[in-house]
């Protein structure tokens, strides 16, 4: 593990500034980034993804120009050996007074001069020496920050299953923390193999001194016996272990009873693995959970299965569960909640009610008023197909919001499918029946079910945004369908009775002419009134591919959609990144862009061009007296832009 020499303007940079104040150390409780800062991965604790700066705005957005761009040090790394190569630098930077710090791909940690890009420190524990993490591989979004005692600390959870507290000052490790700095993740969870099995690729959160970590664990597995995704907590300044939430609740816990046949004692997942979100105040954090072993097929784990596929609000000093729910019975289609859940404070009929919005791949958002986990609007329990797999129980029903109505397309039915031309909808319905097919929450089937959406949702990882003015909450999403075969494994390899097999997609060029099976937009934000729980507008994000379908179609068809990005909500505008295709898009076509939107229309008001397709969610912050908005993108840079000098 090495850290390169900290510069001299770093020094400069640390003796000019005031230390943290006892605010700062206490936390805020105020909704968004402040002060010009962005000390959190969703702007503030709560993912509101919210910032109060207003110098860049609708009259001189489209004057703004590239001001800095910065090059992750995995770059020679990578050059070295093409086995550390990413698909995505998806990391958020984190700002504190004019600093930034950001995780790269291959989980190194950079201090950069929001000034001028210009690189202070890095951080390199060589977790590569690991090999490959599991899923995605070299795929890291970001750090948390903490101040205190004096102190600042950076905390990564990286590939190694390690949590390295890092001295925001110097780039060294703390020593005090843990073992020499740091925490063996998988110590605890029962068949974790570092990096091997279980990974991390997200943030942890810190709230009231403890901090709060997820896992990645892998999704292709070979058996039934996996490691348990627990959430683990460690106090803040030296590593010790405070407490664990286990996943899948064990022998004489709430909700072992969901687990049939002892299934609990072997079935793991149901991780953590996206961001979390934290109230300071009420002292809780809100944990997103994912499927349990395996996604497809649960025949070896019958029952609901609680917490997976749930929202869960644990005390953070303790780990005890404060309440609960689940958004998927028994899961069966890889619908991990997503991303962070939005901390929100809406008023409905009149009535104020400190609320949390889980958005999720299925295109629903659940409310709750975060204190009590009662629902803000009802959420009803309605009949779905069921499984003809043999072995396979299927939930008789799932839960369905009644408010707000869904921001993405659901179901692999006739409704949904692509019909520009009466004769290509025609044919489309020739392809659709060659699948097993229905309403949302069709299950997986031995001849291939369609799902729409698919495991890239609907939302993913890059989450919403909530504007704490209006109350209007922004969220991106994707139409991409996917199919999903169970096929019977050679039983030399595998103890499971099915696993998944055959082909993936069905949300690109698999539908007649070459065209997506199902209707655009590809991609789409849609704004929803959280007081009302009604939608303002829904867009397409960006013309997606346009040019292409209008060819093969006849006709200019129009803004069509696609994949994109997170987004930046400041108190002016709306921003997104896109590039072509985007992570999980199946459509393509988009150019490499940054977009400035109006927050209560959805018109376009500048666009901007960048070097390469941003990858990472954008954030904003301030040095000298100047706005910045800084991106990651796809060739493994940050990207800056700012206000050019008059």
């Amino acid at each position: 593990m090495t850290a390169r020499p900290v510069l001299a303007t770093l020094a400069a940079l640390f003796v000019a500034i005031a230390p943290p104040t006892r605010a700062a150390e206490r936390g805020d409780t105020t909704p968004g980034a402040l002060d010009g800062q962005w000390k959190y991965y969703g702007g503030d604790p709560g993912s509101t993804k919210y910032s109060h700066l207003d110098q860049i705005n609708a009259t001189n957005v489209g004057r703004l120009k590239i001001a800095w761009s910065w090059d992750s040090p995995d770059i020679p790394l990578q050059k070295e050996n093409r086995a550390l190569g990413s698909f995505a630098y998806e990391t958020t930077p984190l700002a504190v007074r004019g600093i930034l710090y950001a995780s790269t791909s291959i989980a190194q940690v950079a201090a950069i001069d929001g000034r001028t890009g210009e690189q202070l420190w890095v951080f390199n524990p060589e977790v590569y020496k690991a090999g490959r993490p599991t899923n995605l591989g070299y795929v890291h979004r970001g750090i948390a920050y903490w101040a205190g005692d004096g102190q600042e600390r950076l905390y990564l959870a990286a590939h190694d299953a390690y949590l390295y507290c890092i001295d925001a000052k110097t780039g060294q490790l703390v020593s005090g923390f843990g073992e020499e700095g740091r925490v063996n993740l998988a110590k605890a969870i029962p068949r974790a193999v570092n990096a091997r099995n279980f990974t991390m690729t997200s943030p942890p959160v810190i709230c009231r001194n403890v901090v709060v970590v997820g896992s990645s664990i892998s999704d292709g597995p070979q058996n039934k016996e996996a490691p348990r995704g627990d959430v683990q907590a460690f106090d803040v300044r030296t590593g010790k272990p405070a407490w664990t939430f286990h996943a899948i609740p064990q022998e004489g816990e709430f909700g072992n009873d969901t687990w049939e046949n002892e299934s609990w004692k072997y079935t793991g997942n149901a991780n953590v693995w996206t961001l979390m979100s934290v109230d300071e105040e009420l002292g809780y954090v809100y944990l997103p959970m994912s499927t349990p072993t395996n996604d497809w097929y649960g025949g070896h784990r019958l029952g609901d299965g609680l917490f997976a596929e749930a929202l869960v609000c644990v005390e953070a000093t303790s780990g005890k569960r404060m309440w609960h729910f689940q958004t998927v019975h028994h899961g069966l289609w890889d619908y991990d909640l997503p991303a962070a859940p939005v901390l929100c404070d809406i008023k409905v009929d009149g009535r104020p009610i400190k609320a949390v919005a889980q958005i999720t791949k299925t295109g629903f958002t659940f409310v709750f008023d975060r204190v009590t986990g009662k629902p803000v609007w009802p959420i009803e329990e309605r009949p779905v197909p069921q499984s003809s797999v043999p072995g396979e129980r299927t939930s008789p029903t799932q839960p369905f919001p009644t408010k707000p109505a869904p921001y993405e397309r659901q179901g692999a039915t006739e409704d949904n499918l692509v019909d520009f031309t009466p004769e290509i909808l025609e044919e489309a319905k020739k392809i659709l029946d060659e699948y097993d097919h229905g309403p949302l929450f069709t299950p997986p089937t031995e001849r291939g079910a369609l799902n729409l959406p698919g495991w890239a949702g609907g939302a993913n990882w890059w989450g919403a945004a909530f504007d704490p003015d209006t109350s209007m909450f922004y969220v991106p999403s994707i139409t991409a369908a996917i199919i999903v075969k169970l096929n019977k494994p050679d039983a030399a390899r595998s103890n499971f009775n099915f696993v998944r097999g055959g082909p993936a997609f069905a949300g690109g060029a698999d539908g007649p002419k070459g065209l997506p099976l199902f209707k655009p937009p590809y991609g789409r934000i849609t704004a929803i009134d959280l007081n009302t729980g009604e939608h303002a507008w829904m867009i397409p994000h960006g013309d997606g591919p346009r040019q292409k379908v209008s060819e093969i179609v006849g006709r200019d068809v129009g803004p069509l959609g696609s994949g994109g990005g997170g987004p930046l909500l400041t108190k002016t505008l709306l921003f997104f990144g896109q590039g072509a295709g985007g992570r999980g898009g199946r459509a393509g076509g988009a150019a490499h862009v940054f977009r400035a939107y109006d927050k209560a229309s959805g018109k376009v008001i500048a666009e901007l061009p960048l070097p390469a397709p941003p990858s990472g969610t954008p954030m904003t912050y301030m040095a000298n007296g100047k706005q910045y908005i800084a991106v990651a993108t796809n060739d493994q840079k940050i990207v800056a832009f700012s206000l050019p000098s008059e």
